[in-house]
């Protein structure tokens, strides 16, 4: 996903650098712990941090949504950097819970005066209107290509509102697995939320 992100920016001339500390069943409080997290943000090389954890839909995750990404919030306040949350989706298994997932991020996102990145806002719109490019991978929690590309565009919109997305043509992200009617509904989805 970093990297689409990258390619995405290239298109409308902006620089995004992206670099990813991104390990199996790790929550914000796991890389709390380890530390590395703060090296990283410390070293004054960022300009924002964004921070995704999957388990977020009941009490347990919300509260470490909020009080974890408080303490990075914290630490990106010291360093003049400013900190996203990147709002995820349930697996389909648990899809139901999705409601909550999208309420505890943006409780989160809030609570802690952070950007909210509506990833998983938009991909419940996406899938509500039956597309046909799968958001979901095979084993239907992690995206897709086609979930990647939602993913990176949201983000890319989100830090650049004032730019028409529309100026991105199909031909330069139908590699990402969309067709062209998938393309136009990420595009309507991700432009007017």
């Amino acid at each position: 996903m970093p990297n689409i992100l990258e390619s995405i920016a290239k298109e409308f001339d902006k620089d995004i650098t992206t670099k990813m500390l991104c390990y199996p069943n790790y929550a914000i409080i796991d890389h709390l712990s380890e530390g590395k997290v703060q090296q990283e943000i410390n070293s004054k090389e960022y300009d924002l941090v964004i921070i995704q954890q999957g388990p977020s839909s009941q009490e347990i995750g919300r509260k470490m949504l909020i009080d974890d990404g408080k303490k990075l919030k914290e630490i990106c306040d010291n360093n003049e950097t400013k900190l996203g949350y990147y709002m995820v989706w349930p697996s389909k298994r648990y899809y139901y819970t999705f409601n909550k997932v999208i309420e505890n991020h943006t409780e989160a996102a809030k609570k802690n005066n952070a950007i909210l990145f509506p990833v998983g806002k938009n991909w419940q719109q996406y899938q509500q209107q039956k597309n046909t490019s799968f958001l979901y991978g095979p084993d239907n929690f992690h995206p897709s290509k086609a979930g990647s590309f939602l993913a990176a565009l949201t983000i890319f919109y989100t830090l650049y509102p004032d730019i028409s997305l529309e100026q991105l043509p199909y031909k330069k992200v139908k590699k990402w697995g969309l067709n062209k009617k998938s393309y136009k509904s990420m595009m309507q989805i991700v432009s007017t939320n």
